[in-house]
């Protein structure tokens, strides 16, 4: 029997903000239907409402011709309906199998947990996934993609689950492990759930997706079949305009300055015998698999992880940075890849978000802040990076994923920086935005910067790198001009053992 989800003329509104106007439409089973909008478009509004995070306004949803009305997310769950968002909910002290079966652990005749059985049904959801983890894991000492891939066995565990949905599953996820999470899904499809996708990166989209739900500005546009159209006319669906060749019209650096930051065979617990050195006005990329070593030796560089051996020399002169706050001081600083747990303060407003670098820089003898300074610093940065807010006062977690990441931009080139690190900075990010990024990171090396790019998306890290190192079980395999990369190239870099200056097979 088919399982319908339909929405009838959802609208919601936040304090200066219509973040859905009258949605309606339906998802089936049997298929998977991809929500597809720049961020702030309302998608991911869309399905805290139907998880019970959100009250609509105004309309209704309905599954099986039945009206629901979840007020918090245990009544959804209960009801069959699970989302699988970006940021992960999991108790990272408690193993895999507890995180799974949470509220639900199979017990003894004594009522006594039994652990030995929620370890064996585990299991089995890690064999049909399978990942190269255990029941008895603790989620804390698993790579960010495995926990993510945790979160949605839980949901995958669930007997009687009717809608899945899932926002940005694959960002911290390698090729590979999403290949499994695509096989679990044409799975549940099989099964007749319904399925919702939501991602920004189009591949994924045209790989896993029968149908395409796309919005614009808080409204639906259309429902479009997958195989029918375009990459680039889907753009021009969700962004009202096409955006062209987004990598050639970039306005470049044409020059690379001196050298700005010089680093010497540093190792740390995580990364071994590192060496490169970044120009002023230059955008060296930084590419590799998921676990390659690049985020951790961003890590060592701004004192997050001790340095074990090395040197660094900023300008000629040698440094040491014993903490990001070190970092910082010296003109270092890095946007990290996990944006919730390491980018934003949640419970701040985005005034406070942008001016937490500077708050010695804005208080007195007496520790009493300069609100005044506060205020420009926070106008700036809004402006100058077109954060999309009602308000400075307005609280950060209600801003889109990519806005949020503009405010952690602005935060960091509010205290002047030398070298800008930017570690996954489009992740969980619409195109839209993304074209607003490319431009951000070109006029920051044409600035004077010297900027360091961590990107797994290789389009990405060869359309805006003037180099790019390729790391490979946690050290440099190689390095390559950008006129010389090529996808296959970088690809095999990372995967097999074979010179930078002898691929001429895979060029």
């Amino acid at each position: 029997m088919e399982n319908i989800l339909e929405f009838r003329n959802i609208t919601k509104y936040f304090p200066g903000v219509k973040a859905l106007d009258d949605v309606s439409f339906t998802a089936k089973s049997g298929e998977v239907l991809a929500f597809l909008g720049e961020n702030g478009a309302g998608k991911s509004t869309l399905l805290k409402i139907l998880n019970g995070d959100y009250q609509p306004t105004s309309g209704q949803y309905l599954i099986n011709n039945e009206e629901v009305h979840f007020r918090n997310p245990q009544e959804a769950i209960a009801a069959g309906v699970s989302i699988i968002y970006q940021e992960r909910q999991i108790l990272m002290e408690l193993t895999v199998a507890e995180n799974i079966y949470l509220g639900r652990m199979p017990i003894n005749m004594l009522g006594v947990i039994n652990n030995r059985k929620a370890n064996e049904m585990a299991e089995a959801i890690i064999a049909d996934f399978g990942l190269p983890i255990k029941a008895s894991d603790r989620v804390k000492d698993l790579s960010v993609a495995y926990q993510q891939m945790v979160e949605i066995m839980k949901a995958y565990s669930r007997e009687n689950l009717r809608v899945i949905c899932f926002d940005e599953p694959s960002a911290s996820l390698s090729d590979s492990e999403i290949d499994s999470l695509f096989s679990i899904i044409r799975k549940l499809r099989n099964e007749g759930k319904i399925i919702i996708y939501v991602s920004h990166r189009m591949s994924e989209i045209f790989s896993i997706t029968d149908k395409v739900a796309v919005f614009k500005d808080g409204c639906y546009v259309d429902t479009v079949v997958t195989s029918e159209v375009t990459d680039g006319q889907l753009i021009r669906m969700m962004v009202g305009r096409d955006l062209g060749d987004i990598y050639n019209n970039l306005d470049r650096d044409k020059e690379i300055g001196d050298v700005l930051l010089e680093v010497k065979d540093i190792s740390s617990t995580y990364v071994e015998n590192i060496s490169f050195k970044l120009h002023k006005g230059e955008v060296l990329g930084f590419s590799g698999l998921v676990g390659a070593g690049r985020t951790e030796t961003m890590r060592a560089i701004i004192g997050a992880d001790k340095m074990i051996s090395g040197e660094l020399y900023l300008n000629g002169d040698k440094i040491v940075c014993k903490s990001p706050h070190d970092a910082m001081r010296r003109g270092i600083v890095l946007v990290p890849e996990d944006r919730k747990t390491q980018g934003i303060l949640a419970n701040l407003d985005v005034r406070d978000n942008i001016n937490i670098a500077l708050l010695e820089e804005h208080s007195n003898k007496l520790g009493v802040l300069d609100t005044k300074a506060e205020d420009a610093v926070a106008k700036k940065g809004i402006e100058d990076f077109s954060i999309r807010t009602p308000s400075a006062k307005k609280k950060i977690l209600e801003l889109s994923g990519g806005n949020q990441q503009k405010c952690v931009v602005a935060r960091w080139m509010a205290t002047n920086p030398k070298v800008l690190i930017l570690d996954e900075p489009t992740k969980g990010i619409d195109v839209g935005a993304k074209s607003e990024f490319y431009r951000m990171i070109c006029a920051f090396a044409k600035q004077g910067l010297g900027v360091i790019l961590v990107s797994s998306e290789l389009p990405e890290v060869i359309g805006l790198s003037d180099r790019i190192i390729v790391m490979r079980g946690r050290k440099i395999a190689g390095e390559v001009m950008r006129e010389d990369a090529t996808e296959d190239r970088l690809l095999a870099m990372g995967m097999v053992d074979i010179n930078a200056d002898d691929r001429s097979d895979i060029a």
